[in-house]
């Protein structure tokens, strides 16, 4: 049976073990309004102090539910959180482009990628900010859950972009029961997860639901529909989980 509250003793004493080691300071993570983000605040709070945390909600043509969302986490547990807004970093971008007389219908993709790497970009931005501010090092963490890692739902040079991670080993299911351990707001904990960059939930996108890959993954029986879908997206994810290099002839 899943142990929330060993499981969060384990990460909090992994974080400070960390930070004792490399002599950090703080944190700095997005915060989406969304239980992943929920649940690392949560962590890193109880790990470090919420004075040595610090959220950045990002919105960018985005809605304002998320930051309202955020603002209960930070409410919650007590931490700094500040609003960068992109939209205008985006559309500044975007112009460039366009003067390169690109069509829409190519850069739909494109776009939606850009916005998590102006996000990933923004946090390690400010992370400098606060270690020179506070005179000592702020680490960017990380937000991804093994659901979303194992099938390559992230964005290489954005969200898989980070200094610390604390949810990679643990499935959506698991998050969500740490998340209750720690009281993460349940407006926030048991949100339908999106990226708010399009009008699709992740597991629309996906094309198959977090409880069949966190199946998968344990070895448990999932449809043969579901099993193709996974296996398909872990494979055509394979150029983001290890980057391919030369080593020379000696």
């Amino acid at each position: 049976m899943f142990d929330a509250k060993k499981e969060v003793e384990g990460i909090v004493q992994f974080i400070r073990d960390y930070y004792e080691k490399g002599h950090l300071k703080g944190a700095v993570l997005g915060i989406s309004g969304g239980k992943d983000s929920g649940v690392v605040a949560a962590l890193f709070c109880k790990a470090l102090g919420p004075e040595n945390v610090v959220g950045i909600t990002m919105p960018c043509h985005t809605t304002e539910e998320c930051a309202r969302d955020a603002q209960l986490v930070a409410e919650k547990y007590g931490f700094e959180l500040i609003n960068i807004d992109l939209s205008e970093a985006f559309d500044a971008f975007h112009r460039q482009i366009e003067g390169l007389n690109a069509r829409e219908e190519d850069l739909r993709n494109s776009d939606i990628n850009f916005k998590p790497r102006l996000r990933m970009a923004t946090n390690y931005y400010v992370a400098a900010w606060y270690s020179a501010l506070k005179g000592g090092t702020y680490l960017v963490a990380g937000t991804s859950n093994l659901c979303e890692l194992y099938v390559g739902y992230f964005t290489k040079g954005g969200d898989s972009t980070y200094d610390i991670g604390v949810l990679n080993e643990y499935t959506v299911e698991e998050v969500i029961k740490i998340g209750e351990y720690l009281e993460v707001p349940e407006k926030v904990l048991y949100k339908t997860p999106n990226d708010d960059l399009s009008s699709l939930t992740d597991e629309d996108k996906l094309g198959v639901k977090y409880s069949e890959i966190a199946a998968y993954i344990h070895g448990e029986e999932v449809s043969p529909e579901a099993r193709e879908k996974i296996e398909r997206l872990h494979a055509s994810a394979a150029h983001k989980f290890h980057i391919p290099t030369y080593h020379r002839c000696a």
